[in-house]
């Protein structure tokens, strides 16, 4: 018999990391709706084209395809055949394949505006929290499915919306007691100046795509990839120039206008990232670029400082995003979290609270059936309350229901025994304390605090 297994790149999570995560997603939703951002969730499933070209050429390859119903019809075999030609050939054919899992929230909450467009009320704040799906290769901190919690808002050119998102940053990590973190920020326009200086804007995504790789494969393999792509040994120096910029915030822009030429886009950069410098925790990175073509503007990354862990975060601006589905000029910005990254930065540091674990809170031990009627509609009255709590399923020994609240780590037992229910009374021990004693049934199920 073959051994049940999971997809390569999946979990199954447990009770225990289920409080865990609803902890930390409860956490980024009530910070999102501080902030005026509405829910809204999209299917798995979209359409392959609107998802392809969206994300690079590294992206595309990581996106999940699904193959159409119907291919083991004998009628359409011949055609399957030269469909999966196609596809061995690098292209895509929809007689195989015309949907997809989505890669990210962005964009199908930028084809959900595109087609909802005149019904918003602009500037319009989503939040969403929902799995994504990546042909990556599974890692420590990397998955093919995981959940991303975005926070966009749309029709607006208004800086103070990316001062809002740091602040949603800020104030989510400090709730969930990650404080020692970096918000680092950067700017597409400084990077399409950086481009125009090494042989045109066209440039600008090769190099935005392998200076990304800079932390993971280090300079001289960046400078490597440069030549590989056509740069020349001055245009090669004059990005590593640009990459060993170093200083504080207001350093590091003095040093830009100094390297760059005078143009449009290092102008319009260098203001905005002067606008947001001071903010909360924001450190400018140079080296920042995050390789997806929709960035046009501000871009943010978030790392744990005391953890091996890759970002936890991050997003920007992109002002044309929905021009990609035929609705042009509503611009927008955003961020997300990382959610699994962000469990697994808590677990290393330990910052879950161990009140997470406790489910229930009570326990009634179950002494017989008459026993356990009076118990049964006792517990129905705590759980009105709000206290959440069971009775022993069976009549069973002291100490084997004893073991079983101990390894729940259920704090409270109530004993109702015949002397109980004669005298309408109840014992409640407190496991922890080791403390005892007896009140009323009335006053237990009314008001008394567990």
């Amino acid at each position: 018999m073959t051994q049940p297994s999971l997809p390569q790149g999946t979990r199954d999570f447990g009770p225990e990391v289920v409080r865990k995560r609803n902890y930390i997603l409860n956490t980024i939703r009530t910070v999102f709706e501080s902030y005026g951002f509405q829910p809204l969730e999209t299917p798995a499933l979209e359409n392959l084209e609107t998802l392809m070209g969206k994300y690079g050429e590294e992206g595309d390859k990581l996106i999940f395809k699904i193959l159409n119903n119907g291919l083991d019809n004998p009628a359409k075999h011949e055609q399957a055949r030269k469909d999966f030609e196609n596809i061995l050939q690098g292209k895509n054919s929809k007689g195989i394949t015309e949907r997809a899992l989505k890669y990210d929230l962005t964009i199908p909450f930028a084809r959900f505006v595109a087609m909802n467009h005149k019904q918003l009320i602009f500037p319009f704040k989503r939040y969403q929290i929902q799995p994504v799906w990546r042909a990556d290769r599974p890692q420590k901190g990397r998955y093919r499915e995981f959940y991303q919690c975005d926070a966009d808002v749309v029709g607006s050119r208004s800086l103070l919306h990316e001062l809002e998102l740091a602040n949603i940053y800020h104030d989510v990590f400090s709730l969930l007691g990650i404080r020692n973190y970096e918000l680092r920020i950067n700017h597409r326009k400084i990077l399409s100046a950086l481009a125009e200086q090494c042989g045109g804007a066209e440039k600008m995504n090769d190099i935005a795509i392998t200076i990304d790789k800079l932390d993971k494969i280090g300079l001289e393999k960046v400078k490597e990839e440069l030549n590989k792509k056509g740069f020349t040994r001055q245009q090669t120096t004059v990005i590593e120039n640009y990459l060993s910029v170093s200083g504080t915030n207001a350093e590091k822009l003095s040093k830009i206008k100094s390297l760059l030429n005078d143009t449009d886009n290092m102008t319009k950069g260098v203001e905005e990232l002067e606008y947001l410098d001071g903010g909360t925790r924001l450190v400018i990175d140079l080296t920042l670029a995050r390789g997806l073509n929709y960035y046009t503007g501000i871009i943010f990354e978030v790392k744990a400082k005391d953890v091996n862990i890759g970002s936890i975060g991050g997003g920007g601006r992109y002002d044309d995003l929905t021009g990609l589905f035929g609705v042009p000029d509503i611009p927008g910005t955003g961020i997300s979290f990382g959610v699994d990254r962000i469990y697994d930065v808590m677990e290393e540091l330990d910052l879950f609270p161990e009140s997470l674990q406790i489910s229930t809170q009570v326990l009634f031990f179950n002494l017989g059936d008459e026993e356990s009627k009076v118990s049964f509609s006792l517990m129905q009255q705590l759980r009105h309350r709000g206290v959440r709590c069971e009775l022993y399923h069976e009549n069973s020994k002291f100490d084997k229901q004893f073991k079983y609240a101990e390894r729940k780590k259920i704090p409270f037992i109530i004993i109702i025994g015949s002397k109980e229910i004669e005298e309408n009374t109840c014992t409640i021990k407190n496991i922890s304390t080791g403390e005892q004693e007896t009140i009323s049934q009335n006053e237990m199920a009314s008001s008394y605090q567990f």
